[in-house]
């Protein structure tokens, strides 16, 4: 049951993230909003691990945590961020997201000789597709934004952060989630603080609306979203768990249909079912094991 629910849970909370961003974004510096974001995170997890008494890493085990931290957390999201604020359309970000389950395959592909079944490489392509379906209306509309080879270099970098960083958690199995949360939090926090102090503003309205979004990403997108998206890396197949976020453009695109009224269209209709078909495909394939060498 947990093994089944877990990745609904995960998907409907991971694509409210686009949500987030837009609500803040108007109300804060965005790259301060993550350094508060990651700070009060890995306080929160902190505190549940002091709590039950789990067990922290330390020494040479310790950097490993730091390192994943730094590409999940401050990397992915301070350079998604930082594209998306120098003008790249938040729906090219999006569509380059969803390579992050293409590259975690190719990774696996090169690095392990692991042999993804034709299944498993038919559905994540017929996944992207999809999602190429949900974001052509939006791109169509507003444009692709600032696309220069800064902007394009810093959505591609935050990319590649998040798959290493996600497959850096096979290796940290027998860690505590709660106090590995923590340290991984503290590592995004430095990143995304080294970042404002570098090009963020600090600007800050101190508004409701402001401080209930920070709340949500604290307590949903990090505390349970990220957890989750942890226990699911240190016990499934990685391509299979990647294959997730194919998911989460077209929830974003019907969450932006419910809260700010924008249209869907018949094509991303037909594309969310694509996307839906190809992470039912993608997690239904059996893996040969890796290749040995």
């Amino acid at each position: 049951m947990i093994r089944f629910g877990t990745p609904i849970l995960f998907v409907l909370i991971w694509s409210t993230g686009f949500v987030v961003a837009r609500v803040a974004a108007p109300h804060a510096d965005l790259q301060l909003f993550l350094a508060l974001r990651f700070s009060l995170t890995a306080a929160v997890m902190g505190l549940a691990a002091l709590v039950a008494g789990a067990k922290w890493p330390r020494g040479r085990d310790l950097w490993p945590h730091v390192l994943a931290g730094v590409l999940m957390q401050g990397v992915y999201l301070s350079a998604s961020y930082w594209a998306i604020a120098r003008g790249l359309a938040v729906g090219v970000m999006a569509l380059l997201g969803a390579l992050q389950p293409l590259f975690t395959a190719l990774f696996l592909v090169a690095t392990r000789r692991t042999k993804l079944a034709l299944r498993a490489w038919s559905g994540l392509l017929i996944g992207f597709g999809g999602v190429g379906l949900v974001l052509a209306p939006t791109l169509a509309s507003r444009g692709v934004g600032s696309l220069n080879g800064l902007t394009v270099s810093a959505a591609l970098l935050s990319i590649v952060a998040v798959t290493a960083g996600t497959l850096i958690q096979k290796w940290l199995a027998k860690s505590d989630l709660r106090s590995a949360a923590s340290v991984q939090n503290l590592g995004g926090a430095a990143i995304s603080a080294l970042v404002m102090l570098g090009v963020g503003t600090g600007r800050w309205d101190g508004t409701p609306v402001l401080w209930s979004a920070l709340v949500w990403a604290v307590l949903v997108l990090s505390v349970i979203g990220t957890t989750l998206l942890m226990w699911m890396m240190r016990h499934g197949e990685a391509t299979k768990v990647t294959a997730l976020l194919l998911l989460v453009p077209p929830l974003a695109a019907i969450q932006a249909f419910v809260f700010f009224r924008e249209t869907l269209a018949p094509p991303q209709l037909v594309g969310f079912a694509l996307a839906l078909g190809g992470v039912v495909l993608t997690r239904s394939a059996q893996e040969p094991p890796a290749t040995q060498v």
